[in-house]
């Protein structure tokens, strides 16, 4: 008896602590994946949205001050920003929509949640980059 408690003590995970640098070398599962990057987009979406309110009140204002936002968002490096900003509005929105469903109990069990973060990212990323070629000419 008392052997096999000292094996089932010896059987047992040890958990130590985590080194800054280990924790890139995780793989995490695509649910946190999906809440990290949920609120990542949070956070871009909100730092940014005096930006954007003035993106919107440069476009309504007047025919100049339209004129004015094509002729500034037609450098490369604003077309970037404005590429990220599309893709946290749509991933946000997508993974919110997701967060909603699981909030009313759909989805909750293990490999549903892994299916619909994945359809998470299969949603919003040909999305985005539907709307990174539109805002780059392509399309």
């Amino acid at each position: 008896m008392a052997t096999e408690m000292a094996s089932a003590r010896r059987a047992r995970p040890q958990f130590r602590n985590v080194q800054i640098t280990q924790i890139l070398s995780y793989r995490l599962p695509p649910a946190a994946v999906v809440s990290i990057l949920h609120r990542i987009s949070g956070a871009l979406l909100f730092l940014l949205l005096p930006f954007i309110l003035y993106l919107l009140e440069l476009s309504l204002s007047s025919e100049a001050s339209f004129a004015r936002l094509q002729a500034t968002a037609s450098h490369w490096l604003v077309r970037i920003v404005l590429v990220a900003l599309t893709w946290a509005l749509l991933h946000h929105l997508v993974a919110g929509l997701r967060y909603l469903a699981l909030d009313l109990h759909l989805g909750v069990d293990k490999e549903q949640a892994r299916r619909s973060a994945l359809a998470v990212f299969a949603i919003s990323l040909p999305l985005a980059l539907l709307a990174a070629l539109k805002i780059f000419g392509v399309l």
